[in-house]
Protein backbone atom coordinates (compact mmCIF):
# COMPACT_ATOMS: atom_id res chain seq x y z
CA UNK A 1 0.00 0.00 0.00
CA UNK A 2 1.09 3.40 -1.15
CA UNK A 3 1.24 6.01 1.37
CA UNK A 4 0.34 9.68 0.95
CA UNK A 5 1.40 12.42 2.63
CA UNK A 6 -0.83 15.94 2.43
CA UNK A 7 0.98 19.39 3.85
CA UNK A 8 -2.06 22.12 3.54
CA UNK A 9 -2.48 25.00 6.57
CA UNK A 10 -6.09 24.63 5.90
CA UNK A 11 -7.59 22.09 7.98
CA UNK A 12 -10.67 21.31 6.01
CA UNK A 13 -8.58 20.49 2.35
CA UNK A 14 -6.24 18.34 4.46
CA UNK A 15 -9.24 16.09 5.70
CA UNK A 16 -11.07 16.23 2.58
CA UNK A 17 -8.02 14.88 0.45
CA UNK A 18 -7.49 12.20 3.76
CA UNK A 19 -10.91 11.11 2.89
CA UNK A 20 -10.65 11.30 -0.54
CA UNK A 21 -7.00 9.23 -1.02
CA UNK A 22 -8.38 6.51 1.97
CA UNK A 23 -11.14 5.42 0.00
CA UNK A 24 -8.93 4.91 -3.13
CA UNK A 25 -6.96 2.41 -0.55
CA UNK A 26 -4.16 4.76 0.14
CA UNK A 27 -2.14 5.76 3.41
CA UNK A 28 -2.76 8.70 4.51
CA UNK A 29 -0.84 11.24 6.17
CA UNK A 30 -1.20 15.02 6.90
CA UNK A 31 0.45 17.64 8.25
CA UNK A 32 -0.57 21.64 8.49
CA UNK A 33 2.95 23.06 7.90
CA UNK A 34 6.00 22.89 5.63
CA UNK A 35 7.36 22.28 8.70
CA UNK A 36 5.75 19.57 10.09
CA UNK A 37 5.92 17.90 6.40
CA UNK A 38 9.28 18.04 5.92
CA UNK A 39 9.56 15.84 9.29
CA UNK A 40 7.51 13.17 8.53
CA UNK A 41 9.61 13.12 5.44
CA UNK A 42 12.55 12.45 7.21
CA UNK A 43 11.09 10.17 9.21
CA UNK A 44 10.41 7.72 5.53
CA UNK A 45 7.61 5.83 4.53
CA UNK A 46 6.43 8.28 2.63
CA UNK A 47 5.83 7.54 -1.19
CA UNK A 48 4.06 10.63 -2.64
CA UNK A 49 3.56 14.07 -1.81
CA UNK A 50 0.81 16.73 -2.25
CA UNK A 51 2.01 20.03 -0.85
CA UNK A 52 -0.04 23.87 -0.94
CA UNK A 53 1.81 26.18 -2.54
CA UNK A 54 1.36 29.48 -0.32
CA UNK A 55 1.80 28.15 3.45
CA UNK A 56 3.36 30.32 6.37
CA UNK A 57 6.83 29.33 7.08
CA UNK A 58 8.38 26.67 5.03
CA UNK A 59 6.18 27.76 1.94
CA UNK A 60 5.60 24.87 -0.93
CA UNK A 61 8.12 25.74 -3.20
CA UNK A 62 10.83 25.30 -0.35
CA UNK A 63 9.36 21.92 0.33
CA UNK A 64 9.39 20.84 -3.51
CA UNK A 65 13.63 22.56 -3.43
CA UNK A 66 14.08 20.15 -0.27
CA UNK A 67 12.23 16.98 -1.44
CA UNK A 68 13.98 16.23 -4.57
CA UNK A 69 17.68 17.64 -2.96
CA UNK A 70 17.07 15.37 0.48
CA UNK A 71 14.74 12.86 -0.77
CA UNK A 72 15.04 12.43 -4.97
CA UNK A 73 12.36 9.83 -6.18
CA UNK A 74 9.34 10.59 -4.45
CA UNK A 75 6.82 12.60 -6.61
CA UNK A 76 5.78 15.90 -5.57
CA UNK A 77 1.92 17.61 -6.50
CA UNK A 78 1.24 21.07 -6.01
CA UNK A 79 -1.60 22.64 -5.08
CA UNK A 80 -2.13 26.44 -6.06
CA UNK A 81 -5.06 29.33 -6.63
CA UNK A 82 -5.37 31.07 -9.69
CA UNK A 83 -3.69 33.82 -9.22
CA UNK A 84 -0.25 31.80 -8.68
CA UNK A 85 -0.18 29.50 -11.77
CA UNK A 86 3.62 31.48 -12.23
CA UNK A 87 4.67 30.06 -8.86
CA UNK A 88 3.53 26.90 -9.81
CA UNK A 89 5.51 26.84 -12.83
CA UNK A 90 8.43 27.59 -11.00
CA UNK A 91 7.76 24.71 -8.87
CA UNK A 92 7.38 22.02 -11.47
CA UNK A 93 10.99 23.55 -12.77
CA UNK A 94 11.94 22.90 -9.54
CA UNK A 95 11.38 19.63 -9.47
CA UNK A 96 7.66 18.89 -9.04
CA UNK A 97 5.66 16.50 -10.62
CA UNK A 98 2.86 18.01 -11.55
CA UNK A 99 -0.05 21.08 -10.10
CA UNK A 100 -3.22 21.83 -10.00
CA UNK A 101 -5.18 24.67 -9.72
CA UNK A 102 -7.87 24.92 -6.57
CA UNK A 103 -10.87 24.14 -6.72
CA UNK A 104 -9.96 20.71 -7.24
CA UNK A 105 -11.23 18.45 -9.50
CA UNK A 106 -10.71 14.61 -7.40
CA UNK A 107 -11.06 12.66 -10.65
CA UNK A 108 -8.20 14.15 -11.94
CA UNK A 109 -6.26 14.48 -8.79
CA UNK A 110 -6.66 11.14 -8.51
CA UNK A 111 -5.38 9.93 -11.80
CA UNK A 112 -1.94 12.24 -11.51
CA UNK A 113 -1.67 10.42 -8.19
CA UNK A 114 -2.22 7.10 -9.84
CA UNK A 115 0.38 7.90 -13.04
CA UNK A 116 2.72 9.27 -10.11
CA UNK A 117 3.24 6.09 -8.14
CA UNK A 118 2.99 3.52 -11.30
CA UNK A 119 6.22 5.93 -12.51
CA UNK A 120 7.34 5.58 -9.07
CA UNK A 121 6.85 2.03 -8.92
CA UNK A 122 8.71 1.43 -12.58
CA UNK A 123 11.95 3.52 -11.78
CA UNK A 124 12.63 1.25 -8.60
CA UNK A 125 11.96 -2.10 -10.57
CA UNK A 126 14.11 -0.76 -12.93
CA UNK A 127 16.82 0.12 -10.16
CA UNK A 128 16.20 -3.40 -8.90
CA UNK A 129 16.95 -5.15 -11.95
CA UNK A 130 20.11 -2.99 -12.34
CA UNK A 131 21.03 -4.29 -9.13
CA UNK A 132 20.31 -7.66 -10.27
CA UNK A 133 22.10 -7.29 -13.10
CA UNK A 134 24.81 -6.00 -11.65
CA UNK A 135 25.18 -8.45 -9.34
CA UNK A 136 24.39 -11.34 -12.15
CA UNK A 137 27.36 -9.94 -14.15
CA UNK A 138 29.60 -9.49 -11.06
CA UNK A 139 32.87 -11.85 -11.40
CA UNK A 140 32.11 -14.26 -8.24
CA UNK A 141 27.95 -14.58 -9.62
CA UNK A 142 28.49 -16.67 -12.65
CA UNK A 143 24.48 -17.63 -14.33
CA UNK A 144 23.62 -20.84 -14.04
CA UNK A 145 23.05 -24.12 -11.68
CA UNK A 146 23.47 -27.17 -13.58
CA UNK A 147 26.02 -29.66 -11.95
CA UNK A 148 28.81 -28.41 -14.63
CA UNK A 149 28.47 -25.04 -13.36
CA UNK A 150 28.17 -26.08 -9.80
CA UNK A 151 31.88 -28.14 -10.12
CA UNK A 152 33.70 -25.17 -11.45
CA UNK A 153 32.04 -22.88 -8.34
CA UNK A 154 33.44 -25.89 -6.38
CA UNK A 155 36.97 -25.93 -8.04
CA UNK A 156 36.88 -22.03 -7.34
CA UNK A 157 35.93 -21.98 -3.96
CA UNK A 158 39.05 -24.91 -3.45
CA UNK A 159 41.32 -22.87 -5.53
CA UNK A 160 41.03 -19.04 -4.46
CA UNK A 161 42.78 -19.50 -0.75
CA UNK A 162 46.00 -20.51 -2.09
CA UNK A 163 48.94 -18.77 -4.46
CA UNK A 164 49.19 -21.45 -7.02
CA UNK A 165 48.97 -20.35 -10.41
CA UNK A 166 45.76 -21.30 -12.26
CA UNK A 167 44.89 -22.70 -15.54
CA UNK A 168 41.82 -21.93 -16.76
CA UNK A 169 40.62 -23.91 -20.32
CA UNK A 170 38.01 -23.74 -22.35
CA UNK A 171 36.62 -22.70 -25.58
CA UNK A 172 36.03 -19.20 -26.81
CA UNK A 173 32.93 -17.49 -25.55
CA UNK A 174 32.58 -19.25 -22.19
CA UNK A 175 33.00 -16.63 -19.66
CA UNK A 176 36.86 -17.87 -18.85
CA UNK A 177 37.36 -14.38 -17.28
CA UNK A 178 34.63 -14.83 -15.08
CA UNK A 179 35.77 -17.68 -13.85
CA UNK A 180 39.04 -15.78 -13.17
CA UNK A 181 37.27 -12.92 -11.57
CA UNK A 182 35.97 -15.18 -8.62
CA UNK A 183 39.61 -16.39 -8.12
CA UNK A 184 40.68 -12.78 -6.80
CA UNK A 185 37.33 -11.76 -5.48
CA UNK A 186 37.41 -15.18 -3.21
CA UNK A 187 40.21 -14.87 -2.90
CA UNK A 188 42.65 -12.74 0.50
CA UNK A 189 43.73 -10.88 -2.50
CA UNK A 190 40.73 -9.48 -3.14
CA UNK A 191 41.08 -6.35 -2.24
CA UNK A 192 44.54 -5.29 -4.00
CA UNK A 193 44.58 -4.94 -8.10
CA UNK A 194 42.82 -7.35 -10.49
CA UNK A 195 44.70 -6.86 -13.87
CA UNK A 196 43.98 -8.22 -17.20
CA UNK A 197 46.42 -8.76 -20.62
CA UNK A 198 44.88 -10.09 -23.29
CA UNK A 199 47.97 -11.60 -25.20
CA UNK A 200 46.78 -12.44 -28.73
CA UNK A 201 46.03 -8.47 -29.00
CA UNK A 202 49.39 -7.16 -28.73
CA UNK A 203 52.75 -7.74 -30.72
CA UNK A 204 55.63 -9.33 -29.21
CA UNK A 205 57.06 -5.91 -28.52
CA UNK A 206 53.99 -4.25 -27.20
CA UNK A 207 53.36 -7.73 -24.88
CA UNK A 208 56.83 -7.44 -23.43
CA UNK A 209 56.35 -3.60 -22.62
CA UNK A 210 52.87 -4.36 -21.26
CA UNK A 211 53.59 -7.74 -19.02
CA UNK A 212 57.30 -5.67 -17.77
CA UNK A 213 57.07 -2.14 -18.58
CA UNK A 214 59.79 -0.16 -20.24
CA UNK A 215 62.26 2.65 -19.58
CA UNK A 216 62.19 6.02 -21.29
CA UNK A 217 64.07 5.76 -24.20
CA UNK A 218 63.71 1.89 -24.66
CA UNK A 219 62.37 2.05 -28.02
CA UNK A 220 60.98 4.22 -30.75
CA UNK A 221 57.72 6.24 -28.71
CA UNK A 222 58.87 5.18 -25.41
CA UNK A 223 58.70 8.81 -24.18
CA UNK A 224 58.82 8.11 -20.45
CA UNK A 225 59.16 5.22 -17.79
CA UNK A 226 55.71 2.92 -18.39
CA UNK A 227 54.91 0.19 -15.06
CA UNK A 228 54.05 -3.15 -16.76
CA UNK A 229 51.26 -4.93 -15.60
CA UNK A 230 53.19 -7.34 -13.45
CA UNK A 231 53.95 -3.96 -10.96
CA UNK A 232 50.67 -2.54 -10.95
CA UNK A 233 49.41 -6.06 -10.27
CA UNK A 234 52.12 -6.44 -7.31
CA UNK A 235 49.79 -7.77 -4.04
CA UNK A 236 46.54 -8.63 -5.95
CA UNK A 237 46.25 -10.73 -9.66
CA UNK A 238 47.37 -10.94 -12.86
CA UNK A 239 44.85 -12.35 -15.87
CA UNK A 240 46.64 -13.72 -18.94
CA UNK A 241 43.73 -14.29 -20.76
CA UNK A 242 44.90 -16.37 -24.40
CA UNK A 243 48.31 -16.98 -22.76
CA UNK A 244 48.90 -19.51 -25.96
CA UNK A 245 49.60 -16.67 -28.08
CA UNK A 246 52.54 -15.72 -26.91
CA UNK A 247 55.91 -16.22 -28.47
CA UNK A 248 58.79 -18.42 -27.85
CA UNK A 249 61.09 -15.24 -25.88
CA UNK A 250 57.89 -13.57 -24.05
CA UNK A 251 57.56 -17.27 -22.83
CA UNK A 252 61.00 -17.32 -21.34
CA UNK A 253 61.06 -13.97 -19.56
CA UNK A 254 57.33 -15.02 -18.34
CA UNK A 255 59.01 -17.72 -16.89
CA UNK A 256 61.45 -16.41 -14.77
CA UNK A 257 58.76 -13.79 -13.60
CA UNK A 258 56.64 -16.76 -12.63
CA UNK A 259 59.92 -18.56 -10.87
CA UNK A 260 61.64 -15.88 -9.33
CA UNK A 261 59.37 -13.25 -9.03
CA UNK A 262 61.37 -10.51 -10.35
CA UNK A 263 62.16 -8.99 -13.48
CA UNK A 264 63.47 -6.04 -15.65
CA UNK A 265 61.77 -3.19 -17.94
CA UNK A 266 62.16 -3.53 -21.24
CA UNK A 267 65.53 -1.25 -21.92
CA UNK A 268 66.27 -1.22 -17.89
CA UNK A 269 68.74 -2.86 -15.86
CA UNK A 270 66.32 -2.30 -11.90
CA UNK A 271 65.38 -5.87 -10.73
CA UNK A 272 62.00 -5.94 -9.52
CA UNK A 273 60.45 -8.08 -6.91
CA UNK A 274 56.84 -8.46 -7.05
CA UNK A 275 53.82 -10.51 -5.17
CA UNK A 276 51.75 -11.51 -8.01
CA UNK A 277 49.27 -14.40 -8.21
CA UNK A 278 49.30 -15.49 -12.39
CA UNK A 279 46.03 -17.05 -13.59
CA UNK A 280 45.99 -17.50 -17.15
CA UNK A 281 42.90 -18.96 -19.89
CA UNK A 282 43.05 -20.21 -23.19
CA UNK A 283 41.07 -21.58 -26.02
CA UNK A 284 44.41 -24.13 -27.13
CA UNK A 285 45.32 -27.31 -26.42
CA UNK A 286 48.69 -26.20 -24.53
CA UNK A 287 49.47 -30.48 -23.73
CA UNK A 288 49.59 -30.23 -28.09
CA UNK A 289 51.33 -26.85 -28.62
CA UNK A 290 53.90 -28.39 -26.16
CA UNK A 291 54.77 -31.39 -28.63
CA UNK A 292 54.39 -29.47 -31.32
CA UNK A 293 57.51 -26.64 -29.72
CA UNK A 294 55.42 -24.36 -29.47
CA UNK A 295 54.78 -23.88 -26.14
CA UNK A 296 57.21 -23.96 -23.41
CA UNK A 297 56.93 -27.74 -21.48
CA UNK A 298 58.50 -25.73 -18.08
CA UNK A 299 56.19 -22.81 -18.58
CA UNK A 300 53.04 -24.91 -18.78
CA UNK A 301 53.56 -26.59 -15.76
CA UNK A 302 54.25 -23.45 -14.12
CA UNK A 303 51.10 -22.16 -15.06
CA UNK A 304 49.22 -25.44 -14.89
CA UNK A 305 49.50 -26.33 -11.26
CA UNK A 306 45.68 -25.74 -10.74
CA UNK A 307 43.11 -26.53 -13.66
CA UNK A 308 40.04 -25.06 -13.83
CA UNK A 309 38.03 -26.38 -17.51
CA UNK A 310 35.46 -24.27 -17.90
CA UNK A 311 32.26 -26.26 -19.68
CA UNK A 312 30.76 -25.23 -23.41
CA UNK A 313 27.38 -24.20 -23.32
CA UNK A 314 26.49 -26.99 -25.62
CA UNK A 315 27.84 -29.01 -22.14
CA UNK A 316 25.26 -26.92 -19.97
CA UNK A 317 22.24 -26.82 -21.73
CA UNK A 318 20.35 -26.47 -18.18
CA UNK A 319 21.51 -23.02 -18.06
CA UNK A 320 20.15 -21.23 -21.12
CA UNK A 321 16.42 -20.16 -20.00
CA UNK A 322 18.48 -18.39 -17.13
CA UNK A 323 21.02 -16.96 -19.09
CA UNK A 324 18.15 -16.04 -21.34
CA UNK A 325 15.91 -14.24 -18.91
CA UNK A 326 18.84 -12.68 -17.47
CA UNK A 327 20.44 -10.80 -20.74
CA UNK A 328 16.66 -10.10 -21.65
CA UNK A 329 16.05 -7.95 -18.69
CA UNK A 330 19.53 -6.66 -19.42
CA UNK A 331 18.54 -5.00 -23.01
CA UNK A 332 15.28 -4.69 -21.82
CA UNK A 333 16.39 -1.97 -19.83
CA UNK A 334 19.36 -1.31 -22.59
CA UNK A 335 16.34 -0.34 -25.34
CA UNK A 336 13.63 0.86 -23.09
CA UNK A 337 10.97 -2.18 -23.72
CA UNK A 338 9.22 -4.34 -21.50
CA UNK A 339 9.38 -8.04 -23.70
CA UNK A 340 8.09 -10.39 -20.92
CA UNK A 341 9.63 -13.84 -22.35
CA UNK A 342 10.11 -15.74 -25.41
CA UNK A 343 7.46 -17.66 -26.97
CA UNK A 344 7.54 -21.37 -27.36
CA UNK A 345 8.94 -22.11 -30.78
CA UNK A 346 11.66 -19.59 -29.72
CA UNK A 347 12.72 -21.26 -26.74
CA UNK A 348 12.62 -24.29 -28.09
CA UNK A 349 15.08 -23.05 -31.10
CA UNK A 350 17.12 -21.55 -28.62
CA UNK A 351 17.09 -24.76 -26.29
CA UNK A 352 17.88 -26.56 -29.40
CA UNK A 353 21.07 -24.67 -30.96
CA UNK A 354 24.61 -25.59 -30.55
CA UNK A 355 25.54 -22.22 -29.63
CA UNK A 356 29.41 -22.57 -31.42
CA UNK A 357 29.91 -19.16 -29.92
CA UNK A 358 29.06 -20.32 -26.63
CA UNK A 359 27.52 -17.63 -24.05
CA UNK A 360 28.93 -14.16 -25.72
CA UNK A 361 26.43 -15.89 -29.23
CA UNK A 362 23.66 -16.30 -27.32
CA UNK A 363 24.06 -12.43 -25.45
CA UNK A 364 24.24 -11.37 -28.81
CA UNK A 365 21.28 -12.96 -29.70
CA UNK A 366 19.12 -12.27 -27.14
CA UNK A 367 20.40 -8.71 -27.52
CA UNK A 368 19.49 -8.58 -31.67
CA UNK A 369 15.81 -10.20 -30.90
CA UNK A 370 15.24 -7.92 -28.38
CA UNK A 371 15.79 -4.96 -31.13
CA UNK A 372 13.90 -6.92 -33.48
CA UNK A 373 10.61 -8.19 -31.29
CA UNK A 374 7.84 -5.36 -31.65
CA UNK A 375 5.46 -7.24 -28.84
CA UNK A 376 6.02 -8.40 -25.72
CA UNK A 377 7.07 -11.82 -26.57
CA UNK A 378 10.16 -12.70 -28.64
CA UNK A 379 8.61 -14.64 -31.23
CA UNK A 380 11.35 -17.29 -33.61
CA UNK A 381 11.13 -14.89 -36.45
CA UNK A 382 12.86 -11.99 -34.18
CA UNK A 383 15.49 -14.98 -33.88
CA UNK A 384 19.07 -14.70 -36.06
CA UNK A 385 18.62 -16.66 -39.24
CA UNK A 386 21.48 -19.32 -37.45
CA UNK A 387 19.28 -20.01 -34.71
CA UNK A 388 15.88 -19.90 -36.56
CA UNK A 389 17.30 -22.77 -39.36
CA UNK A 390 17.32 -25.21 -36.30
CA UNK A 391 13.95 -24.92 -35.95
CA UNK A 392 13.01 -25.80 -39.17
CA UNK A 393 13.72 -29.54 -38.77
CA UNK A 394 10.20 -30.80 -36.90
CA UNK A 395 11.54 -31.54 -33.54
CA UNK A 396 10.13 -30.63 -30.18
CA UNK A 397 12.06 -29.76 -27.44
CA UNK A 398 10.64 -29.98 -23.85
CA UNK A 399 13.34 -28.37 -21.35
CA UNK A 400 14.29 -31.21 -18.47
CA UNK A 401 12.18 -30.68 -15.07
CA UNK A 402 9.20 -28.94 -17.00
CA UNK A 403 5.85 -29.64 -15.73
CA UNK A 404 3.56 -32.47 -17.43
CA UNK A 405 0.72 -29.28 -18.07
CA UNK A 406 2.94 -26.78 -19.55
CA UNK A 407 4.78 -29.99 -21.40
CA UNK A 408 1.57 -31.53 -22.97
CA UNK A 409 0.80 -27.56 -23.56
CA UNK A 410 4.04 -27.18 -25.93
CA UNK A 411 3.25 -30.28 -27.62
CA UNK A 412 0.03 -29.34 -29.08
CA UNK A 413 0.64 -25.65 -29.56
CA UNK A 414 3.95 -26.90 -31.92
CA UNK A 415 1.64 -29.42 -33.69
CA UNK A 416 -1.26 -26.79 -34.29
CA UNK A 417 1.35 -24.57 -35.77
CA UNK A 418 2.45 -27.58 -37.83
CA UNK A 419 -1.05 -28.29 -39.13
CA UNK A 420 -1.86 -24.38 -39.82
CA UNK A 421 -4.13 -24.30 -36.79
CA UNK A 422 -6.14 -27.27 -38.29
CA UNK A 423 -7.69 -28.17 -34.65
CA UNK A 424 -9.29 -31.58 -36.41
CA UNK A 425 -5.80 -32.62 -37.94
CA UNK A 426 -4.18 -31.96 -35.23
CA UNK A 427 -6.25 -33.99 -32.69
CA UNK A 428 -5.43 -36.70 -35.06
CA UNK A 429 -1.74 -36.35 -35.27
CA UNK A 430 -2.55 -36.45 -31.37
CA UNK A 431 -4.54 -39.03 -31.10
CA UNK A 432 -6.99 -37.14 -29.03
CA UNK A 433 -10.68 -36.40 -29.68
CA UNK A 434 -11.55 -32.57 -30.49
CA UNK A 435 -12.98 -31.71 -27.43
CA UNK A 436 -10.39 -32.95 -25.33
CA UNK A 437 -7.70 -30.91 -27.53
CA UNK A 438 -10.47 -27.75 -27.27
CA UNK A 439 -10.17 -28.32 -23.17
CA UNK A 440 -6.09 -28.51 -23.30
CA UNK A 441 -6.36 -25.12 -25.14
CA UNK A 442 -8.29 -23.80 -22.54
CA UNK A 443 -11.11 -23.51 -24.73
CA UNK A 444 -14.90 -24.26 -25.93
CA UNK A 445 -15.87 -25.38 -29.23
CA UNK A 446 -17.24 -22.60 -29.96
CA UNK A 447 -14.60 -20.49 -29.24
CA UNK A 448 -13.04 -21.87 -32.63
Amino acid sequence: MFTILTIDDEENIRNGLADNFELEGYEVKKAASGKEGLALIAKGGIDLVITDLRMDGISGEEVVRRVTTENPGIPIIVLTGHGSIEDATKAIKSGAYDFLTKPLDLDHLNLIVKNALRGKELANQNKELLARLNKADSPDEMIGKSSELNHVRTMIQKAAPAKASVLITGESGVGKELVAHAIHNQSPRKDKPFISVHCAALSETLLESELFGHEKGAYTGADSMSKGRFELADGGTLFLDEIGEINQATQVKLLRALQEKKFERVGGTETISVDVRVVAATNRNLEEEVKNGKFREDLYYRLNVVRIEMPSLRERKDDIPLLMHSFLREFNIENEKNIKGFDNRAKAAMLKYSWPGNIRELKNCVESAVVMCTGDEIKIDDLPASVREKSDEKVITIPIGMPMEEAELIIIKENLAFNDGNKSKTADILGIGRKTLHRKLGETEDEE
